[in-house]
């Protein structure tokens, strides 16, 4: 097989710096395309790196490639507000989503979370429902919707509500079921490279019990 191309969106992240690694790693991607609001400070011959405004992506300087890797999000606290959390958790996913479509992408990957539902009373849950939901109708060749429970490492963010409930989760893991056990960040990274790289085509939800086995 050929060597392809891979876009990472939110290479910063918790998961897509996973993601990103184990691109520039992978022999399978020549070239990993990264938008990002600020410098990453790495280099790596394989990495293009594109400081951007995700309000106005540069389309035509990020794409065509072969896959997608959406790692975007935020929480309420840190976007200030309710609108501006659904624009980085909805609106800037469904517009790359969009570009990928009209450029062909072979496959799009997306991160969500366990318990995503349009119709959830929980604000964070129905837009993350609402994003699969139009993600679905845009009609991608190949759509992967990767639903991890509790993320588990190391942020650049100190979140002390998720750094009590990672220290719960890990006392707690021999009992709690894959279906919603805590997951760590390289592991939902590793099932997301892997799945992809799959390339079945359709729409695929990969849940947090499959990431734990995948990863």
């Amino acid at each position: 097989m050929g060597q392809k191309s891979a876009l990472v969106v939110g290479g910063s992240g918790l998961v897509g710096t996973e993601v990103l690694k184990l691109c520039l790693e992978s022999d399978r991607y020549e070239k990993v395309i990264a938008p990002v609001r600020s410098p990453l400070l790495m280099n790596h011959e394989k990495l293009v790196e594109k400081v951007i405004d995700f309000e106005m992506p540069p389309w035509n300087e990020l794409f065509p490639v072969d896959h997608v890797y959406c790692c975007l999000g935020t929480t309420i606290k840190k976007a200030g507000s309710k609108s501006n959390f659904r624009k980085v958790d909805h609106d800037f996913p469904l517009a790359f989503a969009g570009a990928a479509k009209k450029w062909r992408t072979s496959v799009f990957s997306m991160i969500t979370a366990a318990g995503s539902n349009a119709n959830s009373k929980i604000f964070y849950n129905q837009v993350k429902g609402e994003l699969e939901s139009n993600l679905k109708s845009l009609g991608l060749n190949t759509t992967l919707i990767f639903r991890p429970s509790l993320l588990l490492g190391d942020r650049n963010e100190f979140r002390l509500g998720e750094k009590i409930g990672m220290g719960v989760a890990k006392l707690t893991s021999w009992m709690t079921p894959t279906s919603v056990r805590a997951i760590p960040a390289k592991t939902v990274a590793r099932a997301m490279v892997s799945e992809t790289l799959l390339e079945r085509t359709g729409f695929n939800i990969i849940s947090n019990k499959k990431m734990h086995k995948i990863g």
